[in-house]
C-alpha cells in the first residue's frame, strides 16, 4: 500500500474531505496526475462498477451533467468511459475527472463492501476507518 493508495482510498470512504483530495491532486506533477487518474479507472473496474453507477457519480462529485467527464460516463460500457476519463488532458477535465473517479470509487465499493465483504474481509482498504 502507498500513500496514493490511502489518500485515494479515505477520499472514496469520506474518511479525508475532498478539499485535501484536490489539494493534494493539484500538487502532482502532469504525469502523476495522469497516472492516478488511470490508476482509479482501474480500481473503478476492480470495484465493479456498473453504468447506473454514472448518474449517482456525478451528483456527488459537484459535476454539471454537460461537463466533459460526466457526458462520457453515461455513454457506452462504463469501462471504457472509465479509460477515456481517465485519459482527458486538459487541466480543468482533470480536476472533473479526478472528483469524478472518486464517486464512482465510492459507490462501487461500497456496494462490493455490502455485498461481498459484509462478514468481513481481508482488503485492507476496508480497514481504514478502525485505523483512524
Amino acid at each position: 500500500m502507498t500513500e496514493r493508495d490511502v489518500i485515494l482510498n479515505e477520499l472514496a470512504q469520506g474518511l479525508r474531505p475532498m478539499s485535501q483530495g484536490i489539494e493534494w491532486f493539484s500538487s502532482l506533477a502532469p504525469e502523476e496526475q495522469s497516472q492516478t487518474l488511470r490508476f482509479l479507472a482501474h480500481h473503478c473496474i476492480q470495484a465493479r462498477a456498473v453504468a447506473e453507477d454514472g448518474t449517482e457519480s456525478i451528483s456527488r462529485a459537484g459535476l454539471r451533467p454537460t461537463h466533459t467527464p460526466a457526458v462520457l460516463i453515461t455513454r457506452g460500457p462504463i469501462d471504457h468511459q472509465l479509460g477515456k476519463i481517465a485519459s482527458l488532458t486538459p487541466i480543468d477535465e482533470r480536476y472533473k475527472a479526478f472528483r469524478l473517479l472518486i464517486a464512482v470509487l465510492a459507490i462501487a465499493d461500497a456496494r462490493r463492501s455490502e455485498h461481498y465483504c459484509s462478514g468481513g474481509c481481508g482488503h485492507w482498504w476496508h480497514k481504514l476507518s478502525d485505523a483512524g
